[in-house]
């Protein structure tokens, strides 16, 4: 289900940078098509919510806000 949230996420984004003209309407097509892309995105997504997740807990126990 994520994958389809990803998708709509990348044609969205590429439909601003197309109209913004700073990509080519086919590379837009390819970037909200390829599937390859989709999941790389996911990752990404998903590695930067697990970095956001243990950087608010670092700064926790610095803090004293975890007991």
């Amino acid at each position: 289900m994520t994958l389809v949230f990803i998708r709509i996420l990348l044609r969205y984004i590429a439909a601003v940078l197309v109209t913004q003209g700073l990509i080519a309407p086919e590379l837009g097509d390819l970037m909200s098509a390829d599937p390859d892309i989709a999941m790389a995105l996911q990752i990404l997504i998903g590695a930067l919510i697990a970095a956001l997740a243990e950087g608010w807990y670092m700064l926790a126990h610095r803090f004293g806000w975890a007991r």
